[in-house]
């Protein structure tokens, strides 16, 4: 039998597909990359914004729609929307056949066949105690490994859904994680990415308290193959100076470091409950750019949160005048039900004023990439090449500091390392040829 996996949302999700596509394909399953010839479907879903939800529900209604012509398709739902939503899914939509929790995707196999044996159900058991680096996964990529070191969310911001969905946090053992690293290196992959709700914060629940993703680099990069070693996504108050140092000093740590923010505004970082000040973060992010200054920092910002006045989004715009990061990932205040922002908050910005604000974070993040970008004009980069970037034979490939490059090449070429000369810029990619050094 056949099965297809849609995966909406972050790198976890992915990481997680990986993980349930594995386990289908040693039980026997096989993999397709057409929906429409699949005997099961599996939507893994996110819930972090409403946009996100709303493709969840488009997708049901159109794969439901394979069902008019196989009656026997089985379609399951899991991710964070599912945890939010559970029995709820089942009674909106008639055309699922399982919904199931975060915590239990290593029992995809089983749930599975419970669907198969015509158990129309929702499962949400706590399996994370038998994750470990033996699950069988299949990569979508042969060069770069997606490994989630820690589960969950231990902040409560007032606007996430994600310690509802996700539940506390949870680190993987340090062995088990470093022995995941080295199976990917022993197979040839040159890159792994940890990933977490909050990376930083890995280790922390050992006993003693302490961050402990430094040492996961620094253990990680013994291994010849491995080149690059990313992570996402940070918090600010647990980045540490020990962190910062392993970015600095460790050849293969990359030089980016995805640090979301929000707001610029203290009183509104407050009302988020977010546990740092506009100050603090600025100083953060001058001390990271001081110690290790290739990097690059990205962040996140929401516009429009609950109260928030024209003052409060100036100080925003100061923000990221003064910190001039790489990219911002920009939202729109959107109400999650199960927040406490939801419960208590009124959404009393209208929604034409919070995509002005947008709109204006965007032109003058715009502005800065160029200003920033014209540094590399002509310069010879390095880069990890990771596939096509759009028709003909235009790829893409990344830099240790995250800088995405576009050219001309080949799909032999996919995980192999490049130097191209960089011949155009924009607000975005930056363009250029493949050279010989």
């Amino acid at each position: 039998m056949k099965f297809y996996i849609r995966t909406f949302g972050c790198q976890m999700n992915l990481n997680e597909s990986e993980i349930m596509a594995g386990l289908l394909t040693e039980d026997g399953f096989e993999w397709t990359e057409n929906p429409e010839e699949a005997d099961i479907i599996i939507i893994n879903s996110c819930s972090v914004r409403e946009k996100a939800e709303n493709k969840l529900y488009g997708a049901i209604g159109g794969y439901g729609k394979f069902k008019e012509k196989n009656k026997n398709l089985i379609i399951g739902i899991g991710g964070c929307s599912a945890e939010k939503e559970r029995e709820n899914l089942l009674n909106r939509f008639k055309n699922i056949d399982f919904v199931f929790g975060t915590r239990n995707v290593i029992d995809i196999p089983n749930l599975v066949k419970r669907a198969l044996g015509g158990e129309r159900f929702a499962d949400f058991s706590d399996k994370l105690d038998e994750v470990n680096y033996i699950i069988p996964k299949r990569p979508f990529s042969k060069h770069h490994a997606w490994i989630t070191v820690i589960y969950g969310c231990n902040k409560y911001c007032t606007y996430c859904i994600v310690p509802y969905t996700r539940g506390f946090e949870k680190s993987r053992p340090i062995d088990d994680v470093i022995n995941e690293v080295k199976e990917y290196a022993e197979k040839g992959y040159k890159e792994v990415t940890f990933l977490g709700q909050n990376v930083d914060s890995y280790g922390k629940d050992f006993g003693d308290k302490k961050p402990k993703l430094d040492l996961l680099i620094q253990k990680s990069a013994q291994f010849d193959s491995i080149k690059r070693i990313w992570f996402m996504t940070s918090y600010p108050t647990d980045i540490t100076d020990s962190l910062i140092e392993t970015i600095a000093n460790e050849e293969k740590a990359a030089k980016y470091v995805h640090l979301p923010v929000q707001s610029g505004s203290n009183r509104i970082l407050k009302s988020m409950n977010r546990r740092y000040t506009k100050e603090q973060f600025i100083d953060l992010v001058n001390k990271i750019k001081k110690e290790v200054p290739e990097v690059t920092i990205s962040s996140d910002i929401i516009t429009g949160f609950p109260s928030e006045t024209e003052q409060d989004f100036e100080e925003t715009v100061d923000l990221i005048k003064k910190c001039r990061f790489e990219r911002i990932n920009i939202a729109e205040y959107s109400p999650r039900e199960g927040t406490i922002a939801y419960k208590y908050f009124k959404d009393d910005v209208p929604k034409r004023i919070k995509n002005k604000r947008l709109q204006h974070i965007m032109e003058i993040q715009k502005k800065i990439n160029l200003e920033e970008n014209k540094k590399y004009l002509g310069e010879i980069l390095t880069i990890i090449q990771e596939g096509k970037a759009g028709k003909d034979n235009t790829y893409m490939g990344r830099t240790i500091n995250n800088k995405l490059v576009i050219y001309k090449s080949q799909d032999q070429l996919n995980g192999q390392f490049l130097n191209i000369k960089i011949n155009k810029i924009s607000p975005g990619p930056l363009y250029g040829e493949i050279v010989e050094v």
